[in-house]
């Protein structure tokens, strides 16, 4: 049964309607869908629209095709969408009074309503996730405080930091992550319902009562543009996408510190596989995959930007093409999360071999320039001098701390003694005490300010 067929007198073509149906995949929008439904039957009792008896009779059936639904594995694409089915259903159950219940709604903001619905739902699950992910990596971050390794710029030796200040760099990259599916959410939270098909309904309804049902802010304020945008679920694959590249460079790293070249990193056997033909191998697969799906979601934020960008108002069937795209953004984020935990939480943190790294690289450089200026030495003429000594380090195959006192002094004679305690690299770490740096003493104050912060023991 279509729910427009009467002004049609041929059937639809078998591939036709196999080309336009949507329930093969809208049908994960079910339990919004009865959800909103019920809501909207609620608004129309309370508007004298449905008698009590009729909303009595209504909800019931609607409660049990909530739960008959639930056991179907796969919806017969002649109902065309989700909506369709669930008429039908509910006409089979209580009659033609089934019909009231499309009364001031149109499917074009029954959708909206649904996906709104959908991606409230799992936005808090995508939330909790990284807040999960977030534990591990204060967890890690509590233990390696002590455990140095050189920071890393244009994938160089840069200066030295605790790897502890590492991890939480990727805490409050999942943070703004948490932030803007938050605040999707708030700036989207206005019911569609009673918007209809485009331009509202001369029935009086009220769109106020099924906003509070829902738990909306209020309603949306102009009917052509809530069946008409999708920018609530650009923002929402956006914010996967961001979200994806975030832990793709997770992953990056990862992958880089778990070579033969790096050993910064021991991945557990639960998390990683091995070749066919290399009985050697433990493959990082986890983080290889992560880096690699991140790549289909920015594709599901392009697709569906590609669809909106040439649409007129208001309803157009194009719209249809935004369910998949947000199906798999949604479910592909939240696995990679999961799973990103997963190899998070049980990998081993390789210090001896960080630290070894820290011999090499001039990783003291910066941290010799920074002596000059505080001894009065504008920075540029500082950073030139250093430069100088650095040549000189690579020409007579030395480091910083085997220089003399008196080849210091060849190239400025305000080097001192005081000079020698640069060659620590653990006085260097604890001297970054600007807001933001990686002192130790900073980065435990911060860890504790964050679980306080966050309600975490």
């Amino acid at each position: 049964m279509k729910l427009w067929d009467s002004r049609f007198q041929e059937g639809l073509d078998k591939f036709i309607e196999e080309y336009t149906e949507s329930i093969s995949f809208d049908h994960k929008l079910l339990e919004e869908d009865i959800t909103g439904s019920i809501a909207h039957l609620k608004m129309l009792n309370k508007c004298g629209i449905v008698n009590d008896e009729e909303y009595a009779k209504i909800e019931k059936a609607l409660l049990e095709i909530l739960e008959e639904g639930k056991k179907i594995e796969k919806f017969p694409i002649e109902y065309e969408d989700i909506h369709t089915w669930v008429e039908s259903k509910l006409k089979e159950k209580v009659g033609n009074i089934a019909g009231k219940l499309h009364t001031a709604r149109s499917r074009n903001d029954q959708i909206v309503l649904d996906e709104k619905l959908y991606i409230r739902r799992k936005i808090k699950e995508i939330v909790n996730e990284l807040e999960e992910l977030q534990k591990t990596i204060i967890e890690h971050a509590e233990r390696e405080i002590d455990a140095l390794l050189p920071a890393y710029t244009h994938l160089q030796h840069a200066q030295p930091i605790s790897l502890a200040f590492h991890l939480m760099a990727y805490f409050y990259m999942f943070e703004r992550d948490i932030d803007r599916f938050k605040t999707t959410l708030k700036r989207h939270n206005k019911c569609p319902l009673g918007s209809a098909a485009c331009c509202g309904t001369s029935i009086p309804i009220d769109r106020f009562t099924t906003s509070r049902i829902l738990d909306f802010d209020e309603p949306t304020e102009n009917a052509m543009d809530t069946v008409a945008s999708r920018d609530f679920i650009l923002e929402v694959l956006s914010n996967c996408a961001i979200t994806m590249i975030n832990l793709s460079r997770l992953c990056e790293e990862i992958v880089i510190w778990n070579t033969d070249e790096f050993s910064f990193i021991k991945l557990s056997d639960r998390v990683t596989t091995g070749s066919s033909i290399m009985p050697q191998k433990r493959n990082p697969d986890v983080a290889e995959l992560t880096r690699g799906k991140a790549g289909r979601v920015i594709g599901n934020l392009v697709s569906l930007l590609v669809t909106l960008k040439g649409l007129p108002l208001s309803y157009n069937r194009d719209l249809q093409e935004d369910k998949e795209p947000l199906f798999d953004s949604i479910e592909t984020t939240i696995n990679a999360i999961k799973a990103v935990n997963i190899m998070l939480k049980e990998a081993t943190f390789l210090r001896e071999n960080m630290r070894k790294q820290l011999e090499k690289g001039y990783v003291e450089a910066a941290d010799v320039a920074e002596y000059l200026v505080k001894k009065g030495v504008p920075f540029r003429e500082a950073h030139r001098i250093v430069g100088k000594i650095v040549n000189y380090l690579d020409r007579q195959n030395k480091k910083f701390k085997e220089l003399s006192l008196e080849e210091y002094k060849k190239f400025c004679d305000l080097f001192e003694k005081d000079v020698y305690e640069i060659s620590d690299v653990e006085k260097i770490v604890d001297s970054k005490k600007s807001y933001g740096g990686t002192s130790r003493e900073l980065l435990r104050e911060q860890i504790k300010n964050v679980k306080m912060k966050k309600n975490w023991q």
